[in-house]
Parts: C-alpha cells; structure tokens; sequence
C-alpha cells in the first residue's frame, strides 16, 4: 500500500500519526540505551539526523502509542518518563558572539518556562547547570539532553577564522556543563555535520562516545537497500533499480552503506533522476577552498586517510579530507589496518555527488557560466558520435577561457595533472566513468574514459612550445591498449600535448587500436 513520503518532515509523531513511510530506527535507540549514556554522532546535512534526535525525545516521553509495531516496542518500560532538554542551532545565521549568546539565553529561558522554572543563575553555563539539577530533584528522574546541529553556528563562519573561534568558545563554554552535571543526565545526544576535535570543542566533554565512524550505527542515519526494497516497495515499480543504486547509493561509515533519504524522497515524487540533495546546498566554500588549495580533482576519488586525520577540524585546521568526508561529498570506501591503526580508502559516494562536484568544480575555472553549459553539452555530442578529433577545438576554447591570473597562482599549472585535471572534471561532470593512472602491465595510464562499447585513453604531456608526438607515442609504445582488448569493446588512442608558453593544446593526436572498429558504432 502507497503512503505519504515523508519529505521535509522531522517529526516523528507527525510521521507516525499522519500515515507516513517509516523507516524503523528504534533498534539503534535501544543499542545506544544498552550501551553508554554520552554519545556523539557526524552525518552530512539533510541524513535524518533530526528525526532521530525527535524519536528519542518521544520514547524517553513515554509516548508509547507513536512505537506500536516498531521493533522496541515490546522491549522498553514505557511507565518511567524522562525529562527532556533539547536543543537546535540549526535555524538561522548567528551573527557574531554576542548573537550566539543572546540566542542561547532565549533557549534556556524558554525552556525554563516550559518546565515552570524559575531561573536564579545569571551566566548562560550557570543556568544550564541550575536547570538540569532541579528538573532532576522536581521528577525524581534524570534528565535527557538531546543537542542537535551542535556546530552550526561556527560552520556558518569558517571563512572567518576569528569569529568561528569565538563560536566555538562560546558553545564550549555550555556543552561543558553536560559532564559537570552528570549525577543529574540519564542520557546525552550530540548531532552535527562536522566533527571537531574533542580538544577545541569537546575538552570539557571527554566523556563522550563518538560512533561517528562505528560500524555497529553505519545505517544510523539513512535507508540501505534493505529498507528500500521492504519499506517503499510500492514506489518502485516504473524505476531501475540499479540505476537507483548507482545514482543515489554508497554513503558507509565502515559498515552497511546507506542512501540518503533526502534523495529518495524527491526521486519518488518526481519520477526524475536528478541531483537533489546536492542542489539543496551547492558547496561554494569547498569548491573554492578545492581550486585555492590546488587540489588534484582526480586524487580525491581515492584519497588514503586515518581516523586521527578525519577528526582533525578546526577552525584554524581544516583538512581536504575531513571537509569533504564529513560535509557528505567523500565517504569510505574500503578500511585498511596498517601496524595496528586504522586507514581509510575513500570515493565519490555515488553519481549524484561525483557529477555535481566535478561540474561546481568547472564552474570556479569558467566565469562564462552559459559557456560551460555550451562546452558540457558539445563534449557529449562529439562523444555520442564518436568524432573524437573534433573534441580539440572543444577543448582549446576551454582552455582559453581560463583567466591568465589564474594559471599564475595555480601551481600545478606547469604539469600534465593540471590538465588532466580539467579534462578528468569534464567527463566527470557528463557522469561518465573516468579512471586516472589506471594500472596495466606495463605502466599508468593517464586517464581512461569507459563509454557503453568504447574506452577512451588518454596520455597527457607538456611540451616547450610545438607538439611533439610523445604522448601518442607513449601510448603505443607501452601496449596500453591489451588491458581493453579482451572486453570487446572498441579502443581509442588519444595524445594530447600543452605547450607551456601558450598554456593550451598544440598537439591532438586520435587513433582507433586496430581490429576494434567493429565496436565503435555510438
């Protein structure tokens, strides 16, 4: 039977009571309930994160009639009710210090009046403290704090170090009240999108479990392919389901991958493949710290990274890897143990994020916006009729719409990874397969394009000034071509030189591997 798809809705009650899709998290509560008291968890934004904070709020309530039939029903003493403290800084842009104060006043004096206290402390910490003891004496029963969007207010600044810090010590300053009322919580949930440093956020919290990176709550937050096949079974029919996968699948936290269900949702109103979640909130901060960083695009799909290094965020410190596995646009691919520690391989989650990505990542190259789109478009004809020589002047006219400065500042502008770069970013944003340094027998292979029945290889050189024929030569020289041949599919050769001194392409030489034409019809 079709229900109502829960889009935008974070309420658990309004999901429950109005005949929405559910998918039941309850199993997760009660493992958290079971195992520990101070928990932590890092999600990418619009994962559910929200939901779940509000489906502990109603099962410490007591709201037994909401849980009918989800799997901690028969398994909780709905007769001892908890207190609730909640918060959420996820509303709106908090200005400055003295915003962020002024807010969390607001917060607790409201929530003082909601439980009919009587404020007496003056500091925000105080008062804080103040109400958690006396909401415990008044019940006879511990409180439950539950924090969600715990780091927005400095995400909201991290293009101005100063004033995130000032955030960050102002919200350090209340979190560090939930340790020193301990006698006073039964249970305490932080939530964000970012994860810092226990030391610049967390010092006075250390206490807390982080199971960001739990294998045990990998499927915490959003559907894996289990739910959806059980759970929104009756919005499937008319859809490819491996396209679904391939489109929207892949998040892993170093357990079962999930979709997000920001995604689905929109999919299965729209009947439409298109890149939801990340048109919601188009990362122009990461895009620009990418190109400010000179970041090699085609390395992130890949990066090698630790847990120490995942973790290490701070407002002053941001790593490439931490920004873009914690904001949702890198996930875990693989976890390695090297001498005792733990190593992560990671990827593109799935197509929606690898295509958009690749295509904002252009768009900081490009300020001729409708020449991008005209670029992107042309590339996908010539492709689709396998006029591969005609791909150089598209190219060329790239090329030369880059700003001069640009190249100046840019350095990696000397090398063929720059501009295998730019050609990896624009097959990327055709959501095309692309595989860079590919491994053969006989060498690495620059870039490798996989079309239906075609693989295009590519080898990048930077000569002098005039072409010189090397990268074809290379090519063909090294037998690149034996690795595809046994696929059946149709092989084309493709050098491509820059000249150092013009900054373009001077050489643009195309074979097609000999006895493979048979595959080349588009």
């Amino acid at each position: 039977m079709r229900r109502k798809l829960p889009i935008g809705i974070q309420t658990f009650a309004t999901i429950r009571e109005d005949g929405h899709y559910y998918v039941d998290k309850t199993p997760f509560a009660l493992q958290l309930l079971e195992q520990g008291r101070y928990f932590f968890l890092s999600r990418p934004r619009r994962f559910g994160k929200s939901l779940f904070l509000d489906t502990l709020k109603e099962l410490f309530e007591g709201n037994q009639g909401l849980f009918e039939g989800l799997f901690i029903y028969d398994r909780w003493d709905w007769a001892v009710r908890h207190p609730i403290v909640r918060l959420s800084l996820g509303g709106g842009v908090v200005r400055d210090r003295a915003d962020l104060d002024a807010r969390l006043r607001e917060w607790l004096d409201a929530t003082c009046r909601m439980h009919d206290h009587q404020l007496e402390a003056e500091t925000l910490a105080g008062g804080f403290a103040e109400l958690l003891r006396a909401l415990h004496l008044r019940t006879n029963r511990q409180v439950v704090v539950l924090v969600d969007e715990y780091d927005k207010p400095i995400l909201d600044h991290l293009t101005d170090p100063a004033r995130a810090g000032e955030m960050r010590d102002g919200l350090r300053d209340l979190y560090s009240v939930i340790k020193d009322s301990d006698a006073h919580v039964r249970f305490a949930f932080l939530t964000g999108v970012s994860k810092f440093s226990k030391v610049s956020l967390f010092s006075g919290l250390n206490n807390l479990q982080d199971i960001t990176l739990d294998a045990k709550y990998s499927a915490i937050c959003g559907y894996t392919d289990a739910d959806v096949d059980a759970v929104f079974a009756p919005e499937l029919e008319g859809l490819d389901r491996d396209k679904i996968r391939h489109w929207y699948n892949g998040y892993n936290w170093t357990g079962e991958a999930v979709y997000n269900p920001f995604d689905l949702l929109l999919l299965f109103q729209n009947r439409q493949f298109r890149s939801y979640w990340f048109e919601t909130g188009t990362p122009t901060f990461l895009v620009k710290l990418l190109a400010e960083r000179h970041t090699w695009v085609p390395e992130l799909d890949g990066y090698l990274t630790d847990a120490d290094l995942l973790s290490a965020f701070d407002v002053d410190q941001i790593g490439t890897d931490a920004l873009m596995f914690q904001t949702g646009y890198l996930t875990i691919r693989e976890t390695q143990d090297v001498g005792g520690r733990d190593q992560y391989r990671l990827r593109y989650p799935n197509r929606e994020v690898y295509q958009s990505l690749n295509n904002s990542l252009l768009g900081v190259l490009v300020a001729d916006r409708h020449a991008l789109v005209k670029h992107r478009t042309r590339l996908h004809e010539l492709l689709q009729a396998g006029e591969y020589d005609a791909t150089r002047e598209l190219f060329q006219a790239f090329f030369a719409s880059i700003p001069h400065d640009w190249y100046r500042k840019n350095q990696l502008a000397g090398y063929e990874g720059y501009y295998a770069s730019i050609f990896y970013s624009y097959f990327a944003a055709l959501g095309l397969d692309v595989v860079v340094e590919d491994a053969t027998n006989h060498g690495r292979i620059d870039m490798a394009v996989r079309l239906d029945r075609r693989v295009l290889l590519f080898e990048f050189k930077v000569v002098e000034h005039a072409p010189e024929g090397r990268a074809l030569a290379q090519l063909q020289a090294k037998r690149y071509a034996e690795k595809y041949r046994a696929a059946g599919v149709a092989i084309v050769l493709i050098g491509v030189e820059f000249s150092r001194e013009s900054r373009n392409i001077t050489g643009f030489e195309v074979q097609v591997d000999a006895g493979a034409e048979a595959g080349m019809a588009p």
